[in-house]
């Protein structure tokens, strides 16, 4: 099992802010307090309850913005099959670190 650590309160309310950006809440998508890191924390990626990534049923919305580099970012808000958070999906276009978290006035809605 993967090593867990709790949510970041950053984190918590940007996907509070996603949620609301499709007019839901955590009625509808709870948020475990419990997180797993991708890659280390590197991008910001994270696993919402260290559900089984192959559980995966599709994204609830994809955001992107500019890191203070410049350099593009893609968030992905993503469920599983039993209607529940996955993944809060970071990916920055080279690569690199994340240098700054994203407020939700930054970005920009790509897909709902």
């Amino acid at each position: 099992m993967n090593e867990t650590r709790q949510i970041r309160d950053i984190e918590k309310e940007f996907i509070i802010a996603l949620l609301a950006k499709l007019n839901l809440t955590t009625d509808d998508y709870p948020i475990d307090n419990e997180v797993f890191e991708y890659e280390g924390g590197k991008m910001g990626s994270i696993s919402i309850g260290n559900k089984n990534p192959d559980d995966y049923d599709g994204d609830l919305i994809q955001v992107e913005y500019n890191d203070i580099d410049g350099v593009p970012v893609l968030i992905t808000l993503t469920k599983n099959k039993y209607n529940q958070l996955l993944d809060l999906d970071f990916w920055k276009e080279d690569f690199s670190a994340l240098i700054i978290y994203p407020k939700i006035e930054e970005v920009i809605v790509r897909q709902m």
